[in-house]
């Protein structure tokens, strides 16, 4: 109902070798960073590097910020926390230093009790994250994209055709390995919320791609002598209004996330940004070009 862009026609596919370059060197950069993961280069999380889970229990209510920033304050780094509101409980996961196992757990008292003294906070357990479960963590994720993306795959080309299947596989996979890629070169935490982030924005790129998608196959039948880069570039124009509308309106609420949504979901809501920026690209200049590559010239009846 909202058309921002009125008869354009903008030659996308004309372009697409431009786009192509550019989406390889994200690509690489993605690939690169995978690399770097798998041998522990990268800025791992708790989750996924190792490290101490400290459980404190508190005889009143205190919130996140208020523990986050004592433990600035103390000094400690590298840490994630967990609310346990109903049991009046914070968790907090502290990645693995030279320090002993014993060395977290009563630095993190110290620090808590000196600012907490009316709360009177109190080590509820303390557990050792090894690395074989860091290592174990970091496949299963890998395992959770791959078979994400395998389902897109088999989805969109039962949905339409083997070649509309190709093209949204390489387009998730390409969101993917981008924003992983830009995490790495930023030097932020590859985590478990990462994770979560990347599989929310593999969704959210097949139903960009599959509404594009859908306009190619309809156009493909009502124009049967065109060539099929017409078609697609004809198809795209008539639905940028709407990927632009639904794109920036997300947009605007993962930008509402990211500068109040506070510290736990910044991580997420900061890869949501990043996805939906590349996830729209991919859409228009990586899935499509690629059902051009691999339909020929000319359609069939």
């Amino acid at each position: 109902m909202i058309e921002l862009i009125k008869n354009s026609n903008i030659d996308f596919m004309g372009k697409k070798v431009y786009a192509f370059v550019f989406s390889g060197v994200l690509s690489v950069l993605g690939i690169f960073a995978i690399v770097q993961i798998a041998t522990g280069r990268a800025n791992l999380g708790v989750d996924f590097a190792g490290g101490t889970a400290v459980q404190i229990k508190f005889a009143q209510s205190v919130s996140l910020h208020e523990v986050r920033k004592a433990l600035d304050d103390g000094g400690l780094r590298d840490f994630d926390l967990q609310d346990l509101p109903t049991e009046n409980k914070i968790l907090i996961r502290v990645k693995k230093q030279e320090e002993k196992l014993g060395g977290f757990s009563e630095v993190i008292n110290k620090i808590l009790s000196q600012r907490f003294a009316d709360k009177k906070p109190v080590i509820d357990s303390t557990t050792e994250i090894g690395p074989k479960v860091g290592s174990r963590l970091r496949n299963d994720a890998m395992w959770a994209i791959l078979m994400a993306t395998a389902g897109i795959l088999i989805y969109v080309a039962w949905r339409f055709q083997l070649r509309f299947g190709l093209g949204a596989t390489i387009a998730t996979f390409h969101d993917v390995l981008a924003v992983l890629g830009i995490f790495y070169i930023l030097n932020r935490e590859i985590n478990l919320i990462l994770i979560s982030a990347l599989l929310t924005i593999a969704g959210y790129s097949l139903t960009d791609t599959v509404v594009v998608f859908d306009r190619v196959r309809e156009n493909l039948k009502r124009y049967l002598k065109e060539p099929v880069e017409v078609v697609v570039n004809r198809s795209i124009n008539e639905v940028l209004s709407r990927t632009i509308v639904t794109s920036l309106t997300v947009f605007i609420t993962a930008l509402a996330l990211f500068f109040f949504g506070g510290e736990v979901i910044h991580d997420f809501s900061l890869a949501m940004l990043m996805g939906l920026a590349v996830g729209t690209y991919s859409s228009i200049f990586v899935a499509s070009p690629v059902v051009v590559l691999l339909g020929g010239k000319a359609t069939k009846k």
